[in-house]
């Protein structure tokens, strides 16, 4: 009768959820799920396009990263599946609904194994080492490519940008921008800096008026009168970059000032005046050409460069400053004391150029460091906004195919090859990691099985024969794939489906961790009262409500002054 005397032991707020065991386990599966079933259909050259309205913008996209970004998961769990879109479309640009959809199949396999009993270290431990071994098998097959000649890497870079453009809304020009985007890559300086291409969107003209500047192009910022009156175009200018307001401000926004005689407030207007020309005066016997600030340049200031033949422009944005001071060498300055020619930079030319209707300044011929702008032209905003992220995933494709010099096949060609090695391989494994890993094989037949799905093709037809082909065609059945734009299976690597091996490495790793993250967890505990306290602090913090002790009237009115001594 001892034990029923215990007392309860009580550790947690009251208030506390926890949830823990297999029904836990199961339900974070559920909810990982519910995920992959929203990106599921986008995946591929024939996947459908999500419309996701915040309350203040329209965001139309097919792109992993961006969907999941956009849909404010709150279920702890399934915040794992956001992290590893993310930290792919950051790592190599593309694959980001492969990894989603790969995680939600490999946690689908696990759940009937957990249901049947098994512990989940046994499911983490087969996981990890069927990636292993899929790992290896992917660096086996691949197919190297720096043996080959500059003509023919830029074939098969082009053909790996294409297959990223595939899936986007810009398929139907997929010749027309991988070639720019390529082009693009191979002209930046070894380090490959993603930040050294810049993309600009205008709306208005046709997507094929879509161009490549061989430098930094930005759109003309806000001008006072006198900058029409300023030369549009220098050979081999002089560029000064600045972070220095040059504008007069009003006395009585930024100063109290007591005087006893009128004459004195005259004294200190002349001092404003000479200090903003003694600025001025040092800026242009530096020898500048060209004057760029982060910070407003007022309408004085226009008009004195105006008069001198001397180009401005103020509130250029940090990003383009910085890329201008790349790629031209010139050092950004805090002070217009001590400017030399050692801080200015230079360019082949500067040109202002007008686009659609808008004007852009464009810096070409530079030296100490290659940069390119894609410029890019279509009817409406949304358009532009998820062209703009095809291209940085197209970007991102190339430059990992530069640095890994491999690649494999798409279309779900690798993923029915590694399905086919880890059959075999189990075959050596006794107890019940062979089913673990069968499982495995199963769950890499999602992608092709998706790809199938989304185009209307019969997927069961298709995974038959792809099992088949990879089976008995030996090497040369390797790259058979699914082929949506066709309706059947093909050799993918003949059809010119590229992509860098590095990838679907990266893909089969992050999804694998997750999916080991997800069903290493047993236990969840929840605070509501914690987290209604914390969004509450939150909201307060960032202005969205007022401190709930403010009444009326209270904040305002000149009040008492606090006594902070002892």
């Amino acid at each position: 009768m001892s034990h029923l005397l215990t007392p309860q032991i009580v550790i947690l707020k009251d208030g506390t959820e926890e949830s823990d065991g297999k029904g836990q386990i199961i339900s974070n599966i559920n909810a990982c799920q519910a995920v992959v079933d929203v990106v599921k259909t986008t995946l591929g050259p024939r996947g459908m396009d999500k419309l996701i309205h915040d309350g203040r913008s329209v965001t139309i996209s097919n792109d992993g990263a961006t969907l999941i970004g956009l849909l404010d998961i709150v279920h702890p769990a399934a915040k794992t599946l956001v992290d590893i879109s993310k930290s792919q479309d950051n790592e190599v640009g593309d694959g980001t609904t492969s990894v989603v959809i790969t995680a939600g199949e490999l946690l689908k396999q696990a759940k009937g194994f957990i249901e049947e009993g098994m512990h989940s270290q046994i499911i983490i431990k087969g996981y990890r080492e069927a990636c292993q071994r899929c790992v290896e098998r992917i660096r086996e097959v691949s197919v190297k490519i720096a043996d080959k000649s500059t003509e023919e890497r830029r074939e098969l870079l082009i053909k790996c940008s294409q297959t990223s453009l595939n899936s986007k809304i810009i398929s139907k020009y997929k010749e027309f921008f991988s070639e720019m985007v390529v082009d693009s890559v191979l002209y930046l300086d070894e380090d490959l800096d993603k930040s050294d291409i810049g993309i600009k969107k205008i709306t208005g003209g046709s997507v094929s008026e879509s161009f490549a500047v061989k430098g930094v192009c930005f759109k003309k910022t806000f001008s006072y009168a006198g900058f029409e009156q300023q030369p549009k175009t220098f050979e081999h200018p002089k560029i000064a970059l600045l972070n220095i307001e040059l504008e007069l401000k009003a006395e009585k926004d930024n100063a109290e000032i007591r005087i006893d005689n009128p004459d004195e407030f005259q004294k200190i207007v002349d001092a404003e005046w000479k200090i903003i020309y003694d600025k001025l005066d040092k800026i242009v016997a530096s020898g500048a050409h060209i004057v760029l600030s982060n910070l407003p340049i007022g309408d004085l200031a226009t008009q004195y460069f105006a008069d001198r033949d001397v180009f401005c422009a103020g509130r250029v944005q940090k990003e383009d400053m910085q890329r201008v001071a790349k790629a031209t060498g010139a050092v950004l300055q805090t002070t217009v004391n001590g400017i030399s020619g050692d801080v200015l930079g230079t360019c082949g030319k500067f040109e202002e150029v007008q686009l659609g209707n808008e004007r852009f300044n464009m810096f070409t011929g530079c030296e100490t460091t290659k940069s390119t702008t894609l410029v890019i032209r279509g009817g409406a905003t949304q358009y532009l906004e998820e062209t703009a992220r095809s291209l940085n995933d197209a970007i991102m494709i190339v430059r990992r195919a530069v640095k890994a010099y491999a690649v494999v096949a798409g279309g779900g060609a690798i993923e029915m090859e590694l399905s086919r090695y880890l059959r075999e391989y189990l075959r050596e494994i006794p107890g019940k990691t062979q089913l673990v890993i069968n499982g495995y094989a199963k769950a890499l037949e999602a992608i092709p099985r998706t790809l199938a799905e989304n185009s209307g093709i019969d997927a069961t037809n298709v995974l038959n024969k792809l099992r088949q082909k990879h089976a008995q065609a030996g090497p040369e059945g390797i790259w058979f794939g699914v082929n949506v734009l066709e309706g059947n299976v093909d050799d993918m690597y003949k059809k010119y489906v590229w992509e860098p091996q590095q990838v679907r490495i990266n893909v089969i790793q992050a999804a694998t961790e997750a999916a080991c993250a997800i069903l290493g967890v047993d236990r969840t505990i929840r605070n509501p009262k914690s987290e209604q306290a914390q969004a509450e602090a939150a909201g307060r913090l960032d202005g969205s409500k007022p401190p709930p002790s403010m009444g009326r009237g209270a904040g305002r009115g000149r009040g008492r002054g606090m006594n902070m001594a002892g």
